[in-house]
């Protein structure tokens, strides 16, 4: 009798450790399949990713609408259509809206990143010597690479900082260049619907 209390006192405690490990590994298992499925914690949005964020909409409606455009009709201006009781004489072509929008974004962003001027950039209509679209749509993305730069040097402490050389705080000049920029591309979109083209962003999937 004695060795059989034995015995059903050891399987009771081999019973007993079965079941506490088995309960154990299926918690860990239940846990690491929760952690990994759980989404990733996404980083906190901060006063420079915001304005970046804006930048990369405006820059991908303003370089699509201009790759958009044919060479042949890079030079296109409605006065041409000679429209009755238009008023477009003396407007800028369809290049040169191109060229205003990058040239002020660098009058715009370089006192934020102290970067120099482009050689030949003198006014809003950008260096008299880019002419091709290809030279003009270099000029174009290297402008909102610059106003990527701009955006990462704003802080919570800055951004109400007047900017070197400038009258404005420094995140007036990083949004504003944003708010030129979307105005210039409502010009671009009528310029191209002139011309037959859907732009881009307007286009459905039928399109």
């Amino acid at each position: 009798m004695k060795q059989l209390r034995i015995f059903s006192l050891l399987a009771v405690l081999i019973f007993v450790f079965t079941f506490a490990f088995t309960v154990g590994a299926l918690g860990q298992g239940t846990k690491s399949a929760a952690a990994a499925s759980a989404p990733q914690a996404q980083p906190s949005p901060t006063i420079a990713s915001s304005v970046d964020r804006e930048i990369s909409n405006v820059e991908k409606q303003i370089v699509e609408a201009a790759e958009a455009m044919p060479e042949d009709k890079f030079n296109f201006s409605p006065e041409s259509l000679n429209i009755p009781g238009s008023a477009y004489k003396g407007v800028r072509t369809f290049a040169l809206e191109v060229k205003h929008v990058a040239a002020s974004n660098y009058f715009l962003w370089s006192p934020l990143t102290g970067d120099k001027l482009p050689e030949g950039l003198k006014d809003g209509n950008g260096p008299e010597d880019l002419k091709t679209k290809g030279d003009i749509l270099r000029f174009l993305r290297d402008s909102f690479a610059l106003g990527h730069k701009a955006a990462a040097t704003l802080t919570t402490e800055n951004m109400l900082q007047t900017a070197e050389h400038s009258k404005s705080p420094r995140l007036h000049l990083a949004t504003f260049a944003v708010a030129h920029a979307f105005d210039h591309y409502g010009q671009m979109v009528e310029y191209l619907r002139m011309n037959g083209i859907v732009p881009p962003a307007s286009r459905g999937k039928s399109d």
